[in-house]
């Protein structure tokens, strides 16, 4: 490896890493459309979000939200529409986190699936509201953003690294999808 690609990679690494600051001008902004692993560009971050509002009962993560009285709120969504939580964890200061988003939002199907089966929570992790004490009850966080599902009575499901999901700088459709869908309710 040579020494820009060690360092791109070490900046790559550090971008939505549990240490990663919450500075969010260094890495909020989106890779250019031509960077992302497919080749539909997903909506505009706007759009994304506007689409993303019947799915997250948060808009963004925030350090201010207790997370303990917001699952609450998500738990009896969830049950109301035979949903499992969709936890989400991660914070504003994460291009992935935002690239995530912008990547469901753009994705109609996707979208959906995410919809059939889950209410999402965002759950802040950062310096300002690192929320520990609520995040360890699901497990450890390797990385940003990260999933934690719930069933509808609160009981852990599963931990889901979106790692995973990734395929260059972006997300795999086929991958999003099967995630989705095999959480759809029965």
């Amino acid at each position: 490896m040579n020494k820009w690609s060690a360092v791109l990679a070490a900046f790559a690494l550090a971008a939505c890493s549990p240490s990663a600051p919450s500075t969010e001008a260094a890495s909020s902004a989106a890779p250019a459309p031509e960077a992302r692993a497919e080749s539909s560009a997903p909506a505009s971050t706007a759009a994304s979000a506007d689409k993303l509002s019947q799915l997250h009962i948060l808009a963004k993560y925030d350090p201010a939200r207790d997370p303990e009285a917001d699952l609450l709120v998500a738990l009896d969504k969830a049950k109301a529409e035979h949903k499992r939580v969709l936890l989400d964890v991660g914070g504003e200061w994460c291009s992935w986190c935002h690239l995530i988003d912008q990547y469901i939002g753009g994705h109609d199907d996707v979208l959906a699936a995410f919809e059939t089966s889950f209410v999402a929570l965002k759950v802040n992790y950062s310096d300002e509201n690192k929320n520990e004490a609520f995040i360890a009850k699901y497990g450890k966080v390797p990385g940003y953003p990260h999933f934690f599902v719930l069933k509808p009575d609160g009981k852990f499901a599963v931990s889901q690294g979106t790692a995973e999901l990734e395929e260059g700088h972006g997300y795999n459709h086929d991958r999003m999808l099967a995630f989705a869908k095999r959480w759809v309710p029965s």
